[in-house]
């Protein structure tokens, strides 16, 4: 009952409030002078007039309350960020440092290509530019190889204060709900849009704070699936929030018993003009609102492109040092390709069909680092671990193998030159893929498991044997008596 009062209330609230607000917005736009009317459509360019006030910032009182509020958010809720304390914190460093250096400390983030070409970057600068670095997000483009136009318009504001914007996965969500943008967010127009909308926005002051500010607002409140709209520093400039206000407002007149207000026909600043369902950024018909969804109606879900299915079979490979610490081999994959250059626990990728075959294709691939045959019934079989790439939807089937001193290969350091003995410590520190650890814990799981099987079967059988003695004594003791006892009464 309490609920449902205070429910009542924060209805009756809202719907003041917005009343309020639609008339302050009448008087606004009253007042508003035919010149100051001009200038706000100059900064929406390329854009058809009836989406100016809708899917753009047309208005330079609200890009500056915009850049405001997200700024003073920003310095005071920002992330500590582990890139933020550079390990190399020169150009210079960075060249010298080696690609198992940049893979090792890259270990874990995933597009493991980006670390070999932000130190590909740095060698060229150092090299071929006398270590000067471009400073514009054009220059970076042009001359460095692997950059981006979001890579180069990040560096440029942030590093050189560069007045442009940036436009990654955050910001494309930001921007959307913002100005209720529901195309296709990955079509070259809308694309094209969200670049001009980032541009426009950007503080000329502070563009790199900025820039990072839009990004940690989507990374931290404006989620993808459970965004933090009450927490948003910016939530007054958003269309789809406003939406959402707007659905709870007349759900409060259902619910109150009110008649339909006047406001409920007529569109206001918060619908697009273009009411035929022709508007290239709206929502698709087919595609329409959904009140249940709220601001993650935008953006956008686009279909992606199914992932391809792969099987590979991989074995942890153990020996005992000379300590009796266990190690493992782990090989390294080749220069290009997926993750290139890391490190792994020796694998082979299966073609279709052979999974039939699975374990002596695997052994037989080991080979190469036991040095000789390896009979199939020796691998022990861990279990599965699945993967998740950007394109590819892996499955590890796992096997163990302890290989025994006596064997060729194992008391060698280094079999290969693209294969060492390491240490779990060492393994852990060394440029392996997440892929990689959750293999390493799904065999020490099945090890520990196997040896608490061990010893609960080991103490069974003690058990066992220790019940079954004394019955046997008793057997034997009757046994006796008897015999005894004939023997000392031979006359009867």
């Amino acid at each position: 009952m309490v609920s449902a009062v205070l429910s009542l209330a924060m209805i009756k609230h809202r719907l003041s409030t917005c009343n309020k607000l639609r008339t302050q917005q009448n008087i606004a736009k009253k007042q508003k002078s035919p010149t100051k009317y001009e200038d706000d459509i100059t900064l929406s360019k390329e854009v058809p007039s009836q989406q100016c006030f809708f899917h753009t910032f047309s208005d330079a009182a609200e890009i500056k309350d915009f850049r405001k509020r997200l700024l003073t958010w920003y310095n005071k809720c920002k992330r500590d960020l582990p890139w933020r304390k550079m390990k190399w914190p020169t150009l210079q460093e960075l060249a010298k440092a080696s690609l198992e250096e940049v893979n090792e400390l890259w270990s874990g983030l995933g597009y493991y290509s980006r670390g070999k070409r932000l130190q590909e970057g740095a060698r060229k600068v150092v090299s071929q530019m006398a270590g000067h670095m471009p400073r514009t997000a054009e220059e970076l483009q042009k001359l460095l190889p692997g950059v981006g136009k979001y890579t180069a318009g990040a560096v440029a504001s942030i590093a050189f204060g560069q007045v442009t914007g940036v436009v990654d996965g955050n910001v494309i969500r930001v921007l959307c709900r913002a100005r209720a943008i529901g195309a296709d967010p990955t079509s070259s127009a809308v694309a094209d849009r969200l670049w001009a909308l980032a541009n426009s926005l950007v503080d000329p002051t502070h563009p790199g704070d900025f820039n990072q500010a839009m990004m940690e607002l989507g990374a931290t409140v404006c989620t993808p699936k459970t965004p933090l709209c009450t927490e948003c520093p910016v939530k007054q400039h958003c269309r789809a929030y406003h939406r959402v206000e707007k659905d709870l407002v007349l759900s409060g007149e259902r619910l109150l018993g009110k008649a339909a207000s006047k406001y409920s026909h007529l569109p206001d600043v918060e619908e697009c003009a273009t009411t035929t369902g022709s508007c290239s950024f709206c929502l698709p018909t087919s595609e329409p609102w959904d009140p249940s969804l709220g601001v993650a109606n935008f953006p956008r879900k686009v279909t992606k492109k199914k992932p391809r299915i792969e099987h590979t079979a991989t074995c942890v490979l153990q020996r005992r040092s000379i300590g009796g610490e266990p190690e493992y081999l782990i090989v390294q994959r080749p220069s290009s390709g997926l993750l290139a250059g890391l490190w792994e626990f020796p694998s082979l990728l299966l073609e279709p069909g052979q999974e039939k075959q699975l374990k002596s294709a695997l052994a037989g691939h080991l080979q190469t680092w036991v040095g000789s045959d390896v009979a199939v019934r020796r691998l022990q079989h861990v279990g599965e671990v699945l993967h998740v790439f950007s394109h590819i939807r892996k499955t590890y089937v796992i096997y163990f193998l302890n290989l025994n001193k006596e064997e060729e290969n194992c008391d060698k350091e280094v079999e290969l030159p693209a294969s060492r003995w390491v240490t779990k410590t060492e393994f852990q520190s060394s440029a392996i893929s997440t892929a990689m650890k959750k293999i390493l814990k799904a065999y020490e799981a099945w090890s520990s498991k196997t040896s608490s099987d061990k010893v609960v079967k080991r103490k069974r059988d003690t058990l066992h044997a220790s019940h079954s003695k004394p019955e046997e004594a008793s057997v034997c003791k009757r046994q006796l008596s008897l015999d005894s006892f004939l023997a000392t009464n031979p006359k009867n």
